[in-house]
C-alpha cells in the first residue's frame, strides 16, 4: 500500500519528466528550422555570388 506522500511523490516526477520530454521535442523542433533557415540562407548566398560573377 502506498501513503498520500508517495503518490504525491510519483506524481511530481511522472511530471517533471513530461516536462523534460517535452522541452527535448521542442529543442528539437527548433535544430531542425534552424538547420532548414542557414540551409536557405547559403543557397541564397550562392545564389547572389552567382549572380555578382555573371555581370
Amino acid at each position: 500500500m502506498t501513503s498520500h506522500v508517495d503518490e504525491q511523490i510519483a506524481a511530481r516526477i511522472a511530471a517533471a519528466r513530461l516536462k523534460r520530454s517535452k522541452r527535448r521535442q521542442q529543442r528539437a523542433e527548433l535544430d531542425e528550422n534552424r538547420r532548414h533557415g542557414l540551409q536557405a540562407r547559403h543557397t541564397a548566398k550562392m545564389r547572389r555570388w552567382a549572380a555578382e560573377e555573371d555581370e
